[in-house]
Formats: structure tokens, sequence, C-alpha cells
């Protein structure tokens, strides 16, 4: 009877072990199923991670200028468009400002970081601190040197440069030409200078045209351009054919210090930007051109690019631009120059400025 019940208790045992495997071989063969399913879990997950609502920070420069405030405007519109929550802060161009409300937008746990650096190189410390926190960053407009940018979104600034000195050139295509630039701080001033520099080299090697002043601004600001152009002026007993700008706050000064000698309206001035002040100064012949940069254009790529970043998915980027330590991924738009012939048709027609308040100074055309 003990062998009979040891023998019943081994197969009992036995029995008891096949049937755990078989279940187990169950609970495989489901847990295979669900590992089946599991991709279409992940995928109906996805888009709770995909269309949830980017947080972007937005670090800039300085709100001190027009321009500056339709980016602010126009890139809060397009974010808000995509959904997306953008918070804004500028720093007026004090660098270390810029870093430590940088690193606040990072510490608030936001998506992505949009730049757009006062100082190209200092800025470089925002990208690495952003990074260690596994925040992606956007340059916007401006290139920030020397460090791992993941974006850069502009228009081709060296092309801004060369439509200034190619509508110059074409109106003095010899003499004595000043050259004011932006603030040297400023990446896009080295570019816009490249682009002048572009067209005007071959004018100079034939000694057609002689730079009989060159400086930059500092701060990009217009008291110091105007005492810059005051400078060239008395350098050269106002002597001078041509002043090319760096931007139009530069150009501003500019056709100040002329107003003071009575040459304002006497020789050809470019700026860019298209700030109301200057497409003023075009349509009264004070100014000769601007470069129009759509900043809306603009504004509405760095959104789209900025969401598109923080979810990972590809940018499109289908160039490069090289910022002293990587070659940066980068989209660069297309500028347009403006003068009095399509001012109408460029930055009224695109509703940039209104056709009354850009001949609010002039006779009724």
């Amino acid at each position: 009877m003990k062998l009979g019940f040891a023998r019943r208790r081994s197969i009992l045992f036995i029995t008891i072990l096949v049937v755990c495997c078989i279940l187990a071989g169950c609970d495989n063969s489901g847990t295979t199923g669900e590992n089946n399913r599991q991709p279409q879990a992940t995928t109906a997950a996805a888009p709770d991670l995909t269309d949830r609502k980017i947080k972007i920070g937005f670090s800039m420069d300085t709100l001190l200028e027009e321009r500056w405030l339709k980016d602010r405007d126009l890139f809060r519109e397009a974010c808000e468009a995509l959904g997306a929550e953008v918070e804004i802060i500028a720093a007026n161009g004090d660098d270390a400002k810029q870093i430590s409300q940088a690193e606040a937008l990072i510490s608030q746990g936001i998506d992505i970081l949009v730049v757009v650096p006062h100082n190209a190189d200092a800025t470089a410390a925002i990208v690495k601190k952003a990074h260690s926190a596994g925040i992606k960053v956007l340059a916007y407009d401006r290139l920030i040197k020397n460090a791992d940018v993941d974006l850069y979104v502009s228009f081709d600034n060296e092309a801004v440069g060369e439509l200034q000195a190619k509508a110059i050139t074409q109106l003095v295509p010899k003499g004595k030409f000043v050259y004011i630039g932006g603030a040297d701080t400023d990446n896009n001033a080295h570019l816009f200078k490249q682009g002048v520099f572009n067209v005007l080299q071959p004018f100079i090697d034939r000694g057609d045209i002689t730079v009989v002043y060159d400086q930059w601004t500092k701060d990009w600001t217009p008291v110091n351009a105007l005492a810059n152009m005051k400078d060239a002026l008395e350098a050269n007993d106002n002597q001078i054919d041509a002043v090319i700008a760096a931007n139009d706050a530069t150009a501003g000064g500019v056709v100040q210090a002329l107003a003071g000698q009575g040459l304002a309206g006497k020789l050809p001035v470019a700026g860019q930007d298209a700030e109301l002040a200057a497409a003023q100064r075009i349509v009264e012949g004070t100014q000769t051109m601007t470069v129009y940069k759509p900043i809306k254009l603009l504004a509405d790529k760095a959104a789209e690019l900025a969401v598109k970043l923080a979810r990972g998915e590809d940018t499109g980027a289908d160039r490069t631009v090289n910022n002293g330590k990587i070659e940066v991924p980068s989209v660069l738009l297309p500028p347009v120059a403006v003068d009095k012939s399509n001012i109408d048709e460029t930055i009224i027609a695109d509703g940039f400025h209104s056709r009354e308040d850009v001949y609010k100074n002039v006779a009724k055309q």
C-alpha cells in the first residue's frame, strides 16, 4: 500500500508537472500573441507622445528694435497655431542675462529651446546646458558659434549683403564707399559684410571703388552708427559717394549724420530688415534700398521645425553652415531687395507694413 501510494503520488506529481508545462506553453503562446499585438498597442500610444502639446522656450537677444517685436509676435502665433506652448524672454543685449534666462527656461521643463543669440560665441554655453538636460537647440536667424547646435533657421545672410552691394554698385560703379557694419559679436553681421565684399571686391581690385571707412557698430544701435558715420564724414571731408549699412537701424544713424551735413538724399544708402522707418525713408528719398526678409516665413518655418525637432522628426534641412565646431544642419530662406520701384509689390502687398504708414510723410500718391 505504501508503495502504491508512493507511485500514485509520483504519478500525480508528474501529471501536475505536465499540466503546468502545458499551461506554461499556453502562457508562452499567449505572451507571443500579446507580443504580436504589442506594436499595435505601442502604435496606439505613440500619438499621445507625438501629439502632446510641445513646450517651446524662446530666448531672444532684444525686443528694443521693431524687427524683433514682429518676430516675437509672429513666432508665438505660429507656435500656437501648431498647438504648441511657447515661453518668450528677452535679454536686451546682456550676455549673462541671456544665459541665465535660458537656464530658467530649461528648468521649466521645455521640450525645445529656440535662441536668437546676442553674442554668437557666448551663447555656446546655452547649447551645452540645454543638451545636458536632454533638450535640443534651434538657432533662430543668428548662428550660435562653436557649439553642437541641432538646427539653424535663417535667411541666406551672405545673399543679403550681396543684394545691398549689387543695388548700390549699379548706381555708383566708381567712387568712395563707406561700410557701417553691425555688431562684431553677431555672426550675421559678419555674413552680411562677407556678402557685401563678395560684390565689392572686383570693383576694389580694379581701382573703381575705394572703401574709405569700414567700422562695426556696437550693439547695432543707431546712436553708435551715427557716431561712426560722423567719423567717416569728418575723415573724408564729406567726400563720400555711397554708404552700405548692415541694417536699417544703422542706416537710420547714417541718414541722420548725412542730414547734419546737408547730404541726406544726395548719395545712396543701403540697409536691410525692411523696418517701417526705412520704408518711409525710401519713399522720401533719403534711403535707397533695404532687404526684405519675410519674417512671417521665418517665424512659421522656425516654429514648424522646432516642433519637429522636439518630436525627433526629420526637419528636412538641406544645407549645412559651419559654426567653427560642426556643420550645422540649416534651412536658409531667400531675401528680397526692395527699393522705391517695388515697395508696393513686396512689403506693402505682404501686409508687412501698410501703405498708409509707409507713405504718411510724403504727399499722397
